[in-house]
């Protein structure tokens, strides 16, 4: 999994305002049960084998959002890349693995991936580590998932805070700051999790050192599609 970059930024207010403002508000250290639940969050995506995403990628020439599903097991994503405030030279289909991404451009982009990818026209390249916000937000979103939880007890001690409450998608949740995708510490802060009763998560907002506004990862934003490989590339399972 890539790391996550993260530095302090100002973050979008449609993605900052948490809960009604009736509520209680933070920061505050973690309760046992919502340490708990962050220590989980990343497991509950792999137990779930995979899970529907929309990524919005900031860009001071336009963004782009990435709609589609990540096998949490196999290591696998797969949606489609629409520009938003920019030309449509960036939209088509869209492939990655934690070391290569591949697009297949396309002059009418659909709103959701077709269930089974072209077999050709696939443009594969190496994915970016570095100066690269789109494939800096591909990695985090992969990193979403792990075979196991964090260590519950190690988050309070690295930082890691609860900051309020919200509704997102029908779903009550607790918004905490915790660990980048590797559950690094020293991160805490850099990225701000949205997560239920049973720990599931539903959002993901990340700082990263290129943009000023924040990566934004969305959950079950719409049906899930199992990921289909593109020929020549399989899961890493």
């Amino acid at each position: 999994m890539a790391a996550v970059i993260g530095i302090a930024a100002a973050a979008v207010v449609a993605f900052l305002v948490i809960g009604n403002g009736s509520g209680p508000t933070g920061p505050r250290a973690l309760t046992p049960d919502e340490a708990n639940r962050l220590a989980i969050t990343r497991f509950r995506n792999y137990q779930a084998g995979g899970r529907a995403v929309t990524i919005t990628v900031p860009s001071a020439a336009g963004g782009l959002v990435i709609t589609g599903s990540i096998d949490y097991r196999g290591k696998l994503g797969y949606g489609v890349v629409h520009g938003t405030g920019r030309d449509t030279s960036s939209d088509g289909l869209i492939e990655w693995t934690a070391a290569t991404v591949l697009v297949h451009p396309m002059a009418n982009t659909p709103a959701q991936a077709p269930e089974s990818p072209p077999g050709s026209d696939w443009y594969s390249r190496p994915m970016q580590t570095t100066g690269s916000a789109l494939d800096t937000s591909l990695a985090i979103a992969l990193g979403l998932g792990s075979d196991r939880p964090d260590n519950a007890a190690l988050l309070p001690q690295n930082g890691a805070t609860w900051t309020g409450q919200d509704q997102l998608g029908g779903h009550q949740v607790d918004v905490m700051t915790g660990p980048n995708a590797n559950g690094k510490p020293g991160t805490a802060g850099n990225v701000r999790y949205w997560i239920g009763s049973d720990g599931t998560m539903y959002r993901v907002q990340v700082n990263v050192a290129s943009e000023p506004q924040p990566v934004v990862i969305d959950f079950d934003t719409q049906r899930y599609i199992p990921v289909p490989p593109v020929p020549g590339v399989g899961p890493t399972r």
